[in-house]
């Protein structure tokens, strides 16, 4: 017993030695969650109907992360029975592989966002996202009226498209030229709904096999 404990007072009085081993206990650490998941394609695979996002989706997703939203709202279902009761089937890894960077978080101020595509109407989310008071009263939400007059910038959604096609996302030239077209006109809020709406469109449903 008193040389392992001579051995613990060496390393806590030696902080070159401490550090050298904390990086060696952490580095193994995560090779341990690393190395899995080279051998396992379906996590880096999409689902079934997973593509990148069309250009007003992908335009609505940079607003959302630019107003921060994700300080607020996660998009992770974890795998709890209290959460797939409430949110919808857990999320998956191949739901995430076009979000550059992903929104999992863990801060829920408001619910989480990952399924919430097609639970309210268009309608519902442009008064809720310009004053939530008016849908929810008890809401403490901030209010984006500024989304409505503001219209998306269309070559910076052909940039953004092209930089991810660059790095492996899968448009094609024909896709990023008929961007701004597809943007023409419409509003950051219009954006952000139709991004909201796209959000679990391909998730399994509750009770459904991955």
């Amino acid at each position: 017993m008193s040389g392992n404990h001579n051995a613990h007072e060496k390393v806590e009085k030696n902080i070159g030695l401490m550090a050298v081993l904390i990086a060696v206990v952490v580095s193994f650490g995560g090779l341990a969650e690393i190395v899995p998941l080279m051998y396992q394609a379906e996590a880096i695979e999409p689902l079934p109907g997973v593509e990148p996002y069309p250009a007003l989706e992908l335009a609505g997703r940079d607003v959302y992360v630019r107003e921060g939203c994700y300080n607020c709202h996660s998009q992770m279902v974890r795998t709890l029975r209290f959460e797939s009761e409430r949110y919808g089937h857990y999320s998956l890894a191949g739901e995430s592989v076009y979000d550059r960077p992903f929104q999992w978080g863990s801060k829920r101020t408001g619910p989480d966002l990952a399924r919430v595509g097609g639970r309210y109407s268009d309608d519902w989310h442009r008064v809720h996202l310009i004053n939530p008071r008016d849908v929810v009263p008890e809401s403490n939400m901030p209010a984006y009226p500024w989304l409505a007059t503001r219209t998306v910038d269309r070559d910076q959604v052909a940039h953004r498209m092209r930089a991810l096609q660059g790095i492996g996302d899968p448009y094609t030239d024909e896709d990023i030229a008929q961007a701004p077209e597809a943007v023409a006109g419409k509003t950051e809020l219009d954006a952000v709904v139709a991004y909201l709406q796209g959000l679990g469109r391909h998730a399994p449903q509750a009770g459904e096999a991955p």
